[in-house]
């Protein structure tokens, strides 16, 4: 295999329940909220596409499965043909951009596995057998800038393809480092993983980097991330896998390059929401004056 294409796939789960979006996630899948006009699923996916990924694994529920696959094959012939007839070409011109993307598979995660973040990944282990090395992103997970995250940990991988994995991670303030999984080095090391501490308190961290969902793993994963090691709260967790990885091989921390932001939740996701219209969008600059106009 050739060094430019070590990393060929990529799985993206969003395979949830995504209760605290309900009632709304009942009937559309919590990635295919907006970020403008594009769904943040399209935003991890296009993360992909910048590493040069030729095969992307999106892991859904039951429900979301007919969605994804509508919204990333679904030509909506009608309706290029309408806007053609009515000189209006350009606006189909985002459809045809998602339709250009890379082969897309979409996938249920399996039943009979466990609740947890590890599952959808195990899910897919079927379509990574053979490859040397892949991603996985969390949809839950955006990251605003370039070059993204995937592109970072392909780069790394192809510089150094004896690690047994990659993992991204942030800084972020101490006062919230009870929120999320930390990063420990290993003694002496400031970029090899130690160990993810979960929710310190932040006394009691080892550092201020939050993990967070992108990581570049290799199909030994799998000997770890088993449906029947489950950890807290009876859980599958990939960090727990990835820290017994660890354990006796070299896993790389990597600091990000751009902007990681979470949307797990309502009120993180409006915050990246807010960010990327204020940033992007033609009406950004309007923003500030509309939430003055709405406070007086």
């Amino acid at each position: 295999m050739s060094s430019e294409k070590r990393i060929r796939k990529a799985v993206i789960t969003d395979a949830g329940f995504a209760s605290r979006y309900l009632p709304i996630t009942k009937t559309i899948p919590k990635a295919m909220l907006p970020l403008g006009n594009r769904p943040i699923m399209q935003f991890v996916v296009e993360e992909c596409v910048e590493a040069g990924i030729e095969e992307i694994i999106i892991v859904a529920t039951p429900e979301g499965k007919p969605i994804y696959e509508d919204y990333f094959n679904n030509s909506v012939n009608r309706i290029r043909k309408q806007l053609s007839s009515q000189g209006k070409e350009d606006r189909y011109e985002p459809v045809q951009h998602v339709l250009d993307y890379p082969k897309i598979v979409v996938i249920e995660q399996d039943p009979s596995f466990p609740y947890g973040n590890g599952s959808p990944v195990a899910s897919a282990q079927k379509f990574l057998e053979g490859e040397e090395a892949f991603l996985v992103l969390y949809s839950d997970d955006v990251v605003f800038g370039n070059p993204g995250d995937a592109k970072v940990m392909v780069d790394l991988y192809n510089q150094d393809p004896t690690v047994s994995g990659i993992i991204m991670a942030q800084e972020v303030e101490p006062k919230v480092v009870d929120k999320y999984g930390i990063i420990s080095f290993r003694a002496g090391s400031d970029e090899l993983l130690d160990n993810i501490i979960e929710k310190p308190d932040p006394a009691e961290a080892p550092s201020h980097l939050a993990s967070y969902g992108r990581y570049l793993l290799k199909p030994n994963i799998f000997k770890f991330l088993d449906p029947a090691n489950t950890g807290k709260d009876g859980e599958l967790w990939t960090v727990d896998a990835i820290t017994q990885i660890a354990k006796s091989e070299r896993v790389l921390v990597e600091r990000t390059k751009a902007q990681w932001m979470t949307t797990g939740d309502p009120e993180n996701y409006f915050h990246a929401h807010l960010k990327f219209v204020i940033d992007n969008e033609k009406y950004g600059a309007k923003v500030k004056e509309w939430v003055e106009e709405l406070s007086r």
